[in-house]
């Protein structure tokens, strides 16, 4: 058959070809790579076929070619080595044009190539397809995957191992069996026990597992050690080794109450070197302990109705004490000889296959999307073709329907193929299919996928390629968009386009409703509005409102005397389980409900807008203590994080498109994760079925936009008795107009309970959006610590912090500091390797911030997630408690405080803070609160952002911390402009070493001046560019405006060379030429060094005396000509002058200095024309009198040298015990005579 049709395209029969040839080559490799591990591992190889064959990793090609293997017989058939390298030939070449990434056919391609080359070269390529796997592992490693048959080829495995087979057979049932792992798989197989008869006591960590156990006839317990007393036979099925480990050995273990002589079955799917370790660690407690490595296939359905596949190995007491369970579980029972380890080798062999198979249908069917097919027809097209396996027909409809409701969570195959490489490698095996498979997995968990079902792997190359693989089925009608009645339950909702959308829907409702409200809270008939926020970041959208982090009845009491309208109860339940939640809720609602007295209020339980959180579970602690209300009312809308809920679909906006909720990365939580998008299917998936669908009230944007508050009041006022109700919303008019209505219903006597977001509180208690608050709204710039940097502290996991992190590292490398704190190290890691890391992080964070720099603490940015709810919460527990030791430690208070994440934002104010109330003042962005911490906090006032982890896009964060990071360094200019509008002078000091920068940066700081450090060409000459690196450095950290000048320079090559070396301005001095020699010379170098963004500085007239060996005699002196500095400033466009009135360098005669004031106050008109500056070099000597009025006839700097230089001098002299001595005592000299100078120039207090 051609691939090709007439005009040049494929098709649809080759591309089916295409599609079932790549998952034949794949499944034939990894059937040949199973087989030789198996082998090597010390597996008989037919029974090893045997066993698959009828397991989860079977194949067509297993199933076909593996006899081959295992008879050594390779007689040529329709598949040859040649065919099937040139198909994968054409298949690569076309994947290549479609830019589509095949890992697992390209490694597949490479094996067939690598039997095809000279090494292994078959009678021209005519061998069976089957030597290309098998035959090169014998040639290169000894493996040989032949074995002879064993009597005859009706001989079954029962035959086979008789023996133990009749011990399984006349066990006795046990009198009690504890099942310890109730998932999806232990619960089946727990169940089934019980309809077996069995009497059954089970453990999870999860409780509704528990729960439904007991509804299902067994017996639950609190602990495995608990589970465990009295049972004779103990099954684990939990996750990993670790986790069968603590279950057995770590606190509130199994194994110090095991009954004598009881058999431990392991079912998990664990490495054989683990099970024989286990074996032997049991065996040494010296109590009868018996194991029996009892590895499952078969899945969820299987393990429901007692038909799994169990790959079983032990003693033959092991069995003859467990075998009535095994039997029990089993349809089929595979005794594997080789002692405890070996069924694990089974199993482990069977995960090679189960997982490349999973990963290879994954890639085949996106291939198939991308080539165009229709993949629901491709899947019935392989369904009873060589590409086909257990798992292609198992896990490929899960993809078509899209549907990834976890019955095996894609994680776990990051870990058996994980066990896989590690078994590998100990064997020195190379397993080079699995391990791309193991990749696609580690991708897809990477990626936020490994809670969902494995076939989620299909994402990864949905995500990398854009191809869609779901597809509805014929049957299936598109969901009508406007139908808000229940038919769309089950069915997936299609993502619309936002501007399309909200344009469709009615007008808003014309009449600005908040007045309203404000008329009502102003006549006292408003009840307060108390919101118990799940965590901090639902104080988005409210400004002037107290936060309590403590809820003691007397603080509540003082809250309540207030009258506030609104306040809110920080109690970060979404950081706990859902029984301490619950706990929480009663608790705080009960102190309330004290502390109220006669006061009407309202709770609100403000949760995520993504409707993650305990509910109903917190709803209906409230309720219990405050008794039962007219409505729940559920809003999620949130116009700032771009929440939307149109006719009862609650909405995410993604761009432009607006994303059904339950399609979202949110809704894929690990521990609050949902399906529904209706948020009535949400409340019956929630309840489970407690309220169904149809029982659930909506308020709807028609009657909001065109019934207006009095009609919402009519509705609410209208709803049966403890009803639930929606709120949709699509603008914050909408929700105003809710509020006012519900206000109205309350004012009737009508009583609420309230699950919302943030959107509600501030709609409820009429406040207006305002602009979001800066720096200056709060004077930060003024305070001590606002030359500090601002620490900000990353926790969040979700997609767009990390996004937004990337962003802000990019925007801000040269403003942020950034420190990656361990993930692992700090979680799961040893109590020294979590000690180390908290310890450096603090450090260097003390560092920067001191340092004036902006400093990012995040945690990497693997995702590490455990085996249930409760561990993922345990290890976002360690995390967020890592990250307030380390704030704890850090000395230096910032210049801001920034949390990024709900948990992280809680744990750092309650925790590293101490902060038991705040005020929020207002939002650093839309939808990011800021606080400032009440006293009795670590840091009374410091401006803390609340930055939710899924607001804002991905340049949000990025944006707030420009906004509040410390001002850029000001120019050389920008003082003297300050100056110029203030009436003051800037005092510019020559420095020569250390000492000298220190003491004009301690002298600027002691009288919070500006200060202007400068080097003279003699100083420069000798300190090179050390010295000036030390004056940048010094400026740069200092806490008041410093900057850094070139003096006089007069040599152009130099001066111009000086100008790569960091300064911020430069004086190009050619007062030695003549007039037009010193506008080329000055213009010249201002050209380029305003190129560059420097403040350039020029002398017109020349000062006489002396200073670093540069003299000038007085007749060479000359007093500035005030028609040539018109000129000057015009041609050369300088930003300061220096002139000449009769100052000098050095010291003045003892007459003192004769400064002409009349020609300063013409120059400084002149100087004023062209936007130019006056400076005055000669100050050490003028008295003060003299400084002031030539600051006020318009000098903003003064060059000083002389006196300073003297001061050290003599310092010098002062004999000192040690040379550190010497230069803190030189230092501190100048300093005294630098701070009389800016005292003296006005500019104290100026910074």
């Amino acid at each position: 058959m051609s691939h090709i049709t007439k005009d040049g395209t494929l098709g649809l029969a080759s591309k089916d070809k295409f599609v079932n040839d790549l998952l034949c080559g794949i499944h034939l490799c990894a059937a040949a790579e199973a087989m030789v591990l198996g082998v090597g591992a010390g597996l008989d190889p037919r029974v090893l076929f045997d066993i698959i064959s009828n397991a989860a990793g079977n194949s067509w090609a297993f199933e076909n070619k593996v006899p081959h293997m295992l008879d050594a017989d390779y007689t040529p058939t329709s598949s040859t080595l040649d065919i099937l390298l040139k198909d994968f030939g054409l298949i690569m070449e076309e994947a290549k044009a479609l830019r589509f990434p095949l890992p697992l056919g390209s490694m597949a391609h490479q094996q067939f190539l690598l039997g095809k080359s000279s090494l292994f070269c078959f009678a021209g390529g005519a061998a069976d397809v089957v030597v290309s796997g098998d035959d090169i592992w014998e040639k290169t490693m000894s493996i040989s995957v032949a074995a002879p048959k064993v009597k005859n080829n009706n001989t079954t495995l029962e035959e086979l191992h008789t023996p133990q087979q009749r011990i399984v057979q006349a066990a006795e049932k046990p009198k009690k069996v504890a099942f310890i792992g109730l998932g999806a798989m232990g619960f089946g197989m727990a169940s089934w026990l019980l309809k077996e008869k069995f009497t059954v006591r089970g453990f999870d960590v999860y409780p509704p597992s528990l729960e439904r156990f007991v509804k299902a006839g067994g017996e639950s317990s609190s602990s495995p050690h608990e589970a465990v007393q009295g049972a004779q036979v103990v099954v684990l099925m939990v996750t990993n080794q670790d986790q069968a480990q603590s279950v057995l050995y770590g606190p509130d273990g199994a194994v110090p109450v095991l009954s004598k002589g009881a058999a431990v079955v392991l079912c998990s799917t664990v490495s054989p070197d683990y099970v024989r370790q286990l074996e032997t660690q049991l065996a040494g407690e010296g109590q009868d302990f018996v194991l029996v490595d009892a590895p499952v296939s078969g899945g969820v359905v299987k393990a429901a109705n007692g038909s799994l596949t169990i790959m079983a190995a032990g003693s033959d007491e092991a069995f003859h004490r467990a075998g009535a369970v095994l039997s029990a579980m089993s349809e089929k029972l595979y005794i594997i000889q080789g002692g405890a380890g070996a069924g694990s080798t089974v199993k482990m062999v069977n995960q090679l296959l189960a997982g490349v198979h999973i990963a290879s249908a994954a890639e085949g069917m996106a291939f198939g999307a991308r080539l165009g097919l229709n993949t629901r027809s491709l899947y019935d097209a392989i369904l009873d073709t060589a590409g086909t396996s257990w798992m292609f027909q198992n896990r490929v409809p899960h993809m078509l329907d899209d549907d990834y409701t976890p019955h095996s969570a894609l994680d776990i195959f990051v870990k058996d193929l994980g066990i896989i490489a590690s078994e590998a490698k100990r064997l020195k095996i190379p397993v080079p299919i699995a391990a791309s498979a193991l990749q696609q997995f580690v991708q897809g968990s990477a990626a936020g996928f490994g809670r969902q079902d494995d076939a989620g792997v299909v994402k990864v190359y949905e995500k990398m390629t854009g191809v869609v693989v779901a597809a509805l089925k014929s049957s299936e009608a598109t969901v009508v968009v406007n139908d808000s009645s229940n038919e769309s339950k089950d069915k997936k909702l299609p993502i619309l386009d936002k501007d399309t959308t909200l344009q469709a829907l009615p007008q808003e409702w014309p009449v600005d409703t908040v007045d309203e409200v404000l008329e009502i809270e102003r006549s006292g008939h408003a009840k307060v509005l108390v919101v118990l926020d799940d965590d901090p970041t639902g104080t988005q959208t409210v400004y002037g409102v107290t936060v309590l982090t403590e809820w003691s009845i007397n603080t509540l009491k003082k809250e309540f005397e207030s009258s506030p309208s609104c306040f809110f109860i920080l109690t970060n339940s979404r950081a706990l389980g859902t029984d301490e939640a619950v706990v929480l809720t009663k608790e705080i609602c009960k102190n309330v409900a004290e502390a109220a007295g006669n006061v009407g209020y309202t709770i609100v339980l403000r949760g995520d807008s993504t409707l993650r959180g305990h509910f109903p579970q917190e709803v209906d602690a409230a309720a219990s203590v405050i008794g039962e209300t007219d409505a729940w009312l559920i809003c999620p809308f949130f116009l700032q994080g771009g929440r939307y809920t149109i006719n009862d679909v609650h909405y995410v906006a993604d761009g432009n498109n607006l994303v059904p909720a339950g399609q979202t990365e949110f809704a894929q939580d690990a521990v609050f994760g949902y399906q529904a998008s209706n948020l009535r299917e949400w409340v019956e998936e929630k309840t489970q079925g407690r309220w169904v669908a149809t029982n659930v009230h909506s308020v709807s944007i028609e009657t909001l936009r065109k019934g207006g508050p009095s009609v919402v009041c009519q509705q609410l006022c209208s709803l049966p008795s403890g009803c639930v109700c929606v709120v949709n919303a699509a603008s914050n008019r909408d929700i105003e107009v809710f509020a006012a209505g519900m206000i109205q219903a309350e004012t009737k006597g009508k009583r609420f309970l309230c699950r919302t977001a943030a959107a509600f509180v501030s709609a409820r208690i009429g406040l207006r959006q305002k602009a979001p608050l800066t720096p200056e709204d709060l004077g930060i710039d003024t305070q001590p610590s606002g030359h500090n940097g601002g620490l900000i502290v990353v926790g969040s996991y979700v997609p767009k912090t990390t996004k937004q992190v990337t962003e802000l590292r990019a925007q801000s490398r040269d403003i942020v500091e950034c420190i990656t704190v361990s993930a692992s190290a700090i979680a799961t890691g040893s109590a020294k390797e979590r000690e180390t890391e908290i310890i450096q992080a603090a450090r260097l964070a003390d560092l920067f911030l001191a340092a004036g720099k902006d400093t990012l603490v995040m945690t990497s940015r693997q995702l590490l997630t455990g085996n249930s709810a409760k561990e993922n919460l345990n290890i976002g527990s360690k995390i967020s408690s890592a990250l307030v030791e380390i704030v704890t430690r850090i000395k230096t208070r910032p210049r801001y405080l920034l949390a990024k994440g709900g948990i992280t934002s809680s744990d750092l104010a309650t925790k590293a803070m101490g902060a038991q109330r705040a005020e929020v003042a207002g939002q650093a962005l839309p939808g990011v609160p800021l606080w400032l911490l009440g006293p009795g906090s670590r840091h009374p006032g410091i401006p803390y952002i609340v930055f939710p982890g899924n607001v804002g896009g991905a340049e949000a964060l990025a944006q707030v911390v420009k906004t509040w990071s410390r001002p850029a360094r000001l120019s050389t200019k920008q003082i003297l402009m300050r100056a110029e509008e203030g009436g003051y002078a800037v005092g510019a000091f020559n420095v020569y070493n250390l000492e000298g920068a220190m003491a004009v940066v301690a002298a600027a700081e002691a009288e919070n001046s500006p200060a202007i450090l400068q080097i003279h060409p003699g100083a420069l000459n000798h300190g090179g560019y050390p010295l000036v690196s030390c004056c940048i450095a010094a400026a740069k950290h200092a806490k008041v405006p410093v900057t850094v000048h070139l003096d006089h320079g007069s040599e152009e090559t130099a001066v111009i060379d000086s100008l790569e070396l960091g300064f911020d301005s430069v004086m190009v001095d050619g007062s030695h030429l003549a007039f037009e020699d010193n506008v080329a010379f000055t213009k010249k170098v201002a050209d380029i060094a305003h190129a560059k963004g420097m403040t350039v500085e020029a002398e017109l007239g020349r000062l006489s005396g002396t200073e670093d060996g540069l003299s000038v005699e007085e007749y060479e002196a000359q007093f500035t000509d005030l028609n040539q500095a018109s000129k000057f400033l015009e041609e050369t466009k300088v930003d300061a002058l220096a002139v000449c009135i009769g100052n000098v360098h050095g010291k003045y005669p003892a007459s003192g200095p004769k400064l002409d004031l009349k020609l300063l106050k013409e120059l400084h008109g002149v100087a004023m024309q062209h936007n130019a500056l006056l400076v005055l070099h000669g100050a050490s000597g003028i008295d003060v009198e003299l400084i002031k009025a030539c600051i006020e006839l318009g000098v903003r700097k003064f060059n000083v040298n002389t006196e300073v230089r003297a001061a050290y001098m003599k310092a010098l002299k002062a004999p000192k015990k040690d040379l550190v001595d010497t230069m803190e005592f030189a230092k501190i000299a100048m300093q005294e005579v630098i701070i009389d100078k800016i005292s003296m120039f006005g500019s104290s207090g100026k910074a």
